[in-house]
């Protein structure tokens, strides 16, 4: 069930082939003024998948045959996975910092 989507893209308008995560909406609880996901059965959360070069069409369809809610966060290609920088972009949800 795809329930938010966070666009890192500095490419916007690249469509064809991105790179594409999904974590559970319940991690987004702890930011600033979110709405809160109510948490999902352990067994069926995702706390993290990626797939690589797809398109946002098939991120879309691929994040709404989730089992639970989850936000899709899309990135150029060639982003998101080197060096944890997804984890990297991500951290700013347990800080005071936007």
């Amino acid at each position: 069930m795809l329930w938010n989507i966070i666009d890192k893209r500095t490419r916007p308008y690249r469509w064809r082939e991105v790179n594409a995560i999904v974590e559970a909406t319940e991690h987004d609880n702890s930011c600033k003024d979110s709405d809160q996901a109510p948490e999902s059965d352990p067994s069926l959360t995702v706390d993290y998948e990626a797939l690589e070069a797809i398109s946002v069409a098939e991120a879309v369809q691929w994040a709404e045959g989730k089992p639970c809610p989850v936000t899709l966060y899309l990135y150029d290609l060639g982003q998101g996975f080197a060096d944890e920088e997804h984890f990297t972009n991500v951290g700013v949800r347990f800080s005071d910092e936007d």
